[in-house]
């Protein structure tokens, strides 16, 4: 049975509700640990179509500040510069643009694309663990998936 399946049924329903309850108190980043973030990342990424994928990052990247989300898409293509992953959005160095929750969520979701645990590798594995924006990324794209499927 796939993640997905047993957020439906059941299976795993209460331990992602706590999960997202956990998520949407407070700052993005609050209430989940490093790993826990990129795990949930990871597991659900994986069961993603691309389009899944950017609607549940643009939701995840509304609640960061333009700021914030500059920071990130920066660190992002910083990461994918340095182990040499092609994307458009990646290439571009405009900042200004990655403010916007749409075009960083296109940029993670091109990325995805391409490889579903890229995202993860390049966010969760690149050394930057311990940044909130990250755990804010990555579980919030977690988070936004499981609700949709849990039908929340």
């Amino acid at each position: 049975m796939s993640i997905l399946e047993s957020l439906k049924s059941g299976e795993r329903k209460q331990e992602f509700e706590d999960f997202v309850s956990r998520y949407d108190k407070g700052e993005p980043w609050e209430g989940i640990s490093d790993d826990e973030a990129v795990n949930r990342h990871d597991e659900l990424a994986s069961q993603l179509s691309q389009e899944e994928y950017e609607e549940s990052a643009r939701e995840s990247f509304e609640r960061l500040k333009p700021e914030q989300r500059k920071q990130l898409g920066r660190e992002l293509r910083q990461q994918a510069r340095q182990r040499n992953v092609r994307a458009p959005e990646v290439d571009d160095d405009d900042d200004e643009k990655l403010a916007d929750s749409g075009m960083l969520a296109k940029l993670t979701s091109q990325l995805h694309g391409q490889s579903p645990g890229l995202v993860g590798q390049l966010l969760g594995g690149g050394g930057m663990k311990g940044n909130p924006l990250v755990k804010g990324a990555l579980g919030g794209i977690a988070a936004t998936a499981a609700k949709r499927f849990m039908g929340k």
